[in-house]
Parts: structure tokens; C-alpha cells; sequence
């Protein structure tokens, strides 16, 4: 039997105007495949950032525990690999108002150095938390603690709020602050040692402006804010080093 001769309709093939709707058919679903993976990608490096961020907690609590103290912030200027980076900076106090801002002493604490941006986290610790051990606190009741730079009459200076302007107190009496500047990185300190440019939108800048005051801010991801932040909590780190034998 003679094979089948193919019609002109049957091996006709694609017209430029059918493949011109087959790929842009393709590209609609792939354009609706990106954007949810780009978002799911997202919320992974928030949530890489906040575990890290609870890390450095929980770290800056030990440390405290161990040594009667909180660290000093590392220098962030000095890059990584280099000489004296990511330990605490030195001085007489440890830390004084002057250099009391830095980045987290990541060697020292044994935690991330970056958040998953790929910049560092800003630290603050209140120098009174910082200083000398047996550090006289001119307090009621007066104390002298033999084993630790704070006494269970300190408070910490940092009060965390909901916005720059009108925002609501957060957090009050804090004695450390550890901020990631998130995706935008803006006031972040870069592997290299290099300063990001500050950001235009107040919550940021308050976040951002090193000891000009003592303000910080912390509320969900909105346009323009993008910043993570968690604290030492005064009563949960005095009630750990009283654990301890740190103190009374």
C-alpha cells in the first residue's frame, strides 16, 4: 500500500503570527513564575537575618555572662581579614560615649558578620554596660558590683520607638541595639570597611546617625524602611548575670 501523501493543511507548520502568541503565552507564565521566586528569595534573606540577628543576641547575653560585660562595637572602617577587625575596639574605658557605635565583634562572639545582604550588622552598647569591672554606680541603693561593669540598679540610655516622628515607645531602658539596614543596606558598613550612603527616609536616618541621639526605630517593612533590629532587654540581661553570680 502507497504511504499517505500529507494534505498542504497537514505539514503546514507555525504561521509568524502563532509563534508570536505561543511566546507570549510563555513569557506571560514565566514573568508570573519570576516574581513570586523573586519574593520568595526575599523573605528567605529576612528570615536568614533574623536568625541571625536572635544569634547575636543571645551571644552579646553570653558574653555578658562571662565577662561581667558587654562587648565593645569593632571598628567598621578596618575590612575583613584585617589586623584587630571584628574584636572589640580598646581604650581606657573599653568603651566611652565616642566609641560606643561600631559593627558587632564578630570574631569575638563567634557569630555571622553580615546579615544575607551581605553587610554588617550596626551595634551600640551603652558604656555603662561596657566599662571597667567594679565600676562605683552612684545609685539607690550605691553599689559596687566586684564582678561586673553594670549593678541591678543600671538601666540602659537607648529607647527603641515605632517611627522618628510621633512613633510610640517600643522598648525603653535598653543597654544594646543590633541593626541589619536590609536590602537597601543605607548606613551599613560593606566587608570592605566602606560606609553605604545614608538613607533619605527618617525612620532609616534615626537608625542610622551613630551617637547623635538615642533614639532607634523598628516597626514592619514599609517603602523606604527596610531596616531589622533587636535589643538587649535590660531585666532579661540583669536576670541572667544574677544567675550567673555576676551580681548582686
Amino acid at each position: 500500500m502507497m504511504p499517505a501523501i500529507p494534505t498542504p493543511y497537514s505539514s503546514r507548520g507555525f504561521t509568524l503570527v502563532e509563534m508570536a502568541m505561543v511566546l507570549m503565552i510563555v513569557g506571560i507564565l514565566l514573568g508570573g513564575l519570576f516574581v513570586p521566586l523573586s519574593a520568595q528569595m526575599e523573605q528567605r534573606k529576612v528570615t536568614e537575618t533574623q536568625k541571625s540577628l536572635e544569634e547575636i543576641r543571645e551571644a552579646l547575653i553570653g558574653y555578658a555572662v562571662i565577662n561581667g560585660q558587654l562587648p565593645c562595637p569593632a571598628d567598621p572602617t578596618l575590612a575583613s581579614g584585617a589586623a584587630n577587625a571584628g574584636v572589640p575596639k580598646t581604650g581606657t574605658p573599653p568603651c566611652t560615649g565616642a566609641n560606643s557605635t561600631g559593627v558587632i565583634p564578630w570574631v569575638t562572639l563567634g557569630v555571622n558578620e553580615t546579615d544575607a545582604w551581605g553587610n554588617r550588622f550596626t551595634y551600640r552598647t551603652d558604656p555603662n554596660y561596657a566599662d571597667a569591672v567594679g565600676t562605683t554606680f552612684v545609685c539607690t541603693p550605691a553599689s559596687t558590683p566586684s564582678n561586673s561593669s553594670f549593678a541591678l540598679c543600671t538601666t540602659g540610655s537607648y529607647t527603641v520607638l515605632s517611627a522618628a516622628a510621633g512613633g510610640t515607645n517600643v522598648a525603653l531602658s535598653i543597654p544594646a541595639v543590633v541593626i541589619s539596614h536590609g536590602k537597601n543596606g543605607a548606613g551599613a558598613y560593606t566587608q570592605s570597611g566602606a560606609l553605604i550612603p545614608a538613607s533619605s527616609n527618617a525612620d532609616e536616618i534615626e537608625n542610622s546617625d551613630g551617637n547623635a541621639d538615642s533614639n532607634y526605630v523598628s516597626h514592619s517593612q514599609t517603602t523606604g524602611y527596610d531596616d531589622m533590629l533587636i535589643w538587649v532587654s535590660n531585666n532579661v540581661l540583669l536576670n541572667r548575670t544574677v544567675m550567673a553570680g555576676k551580681l548582686p
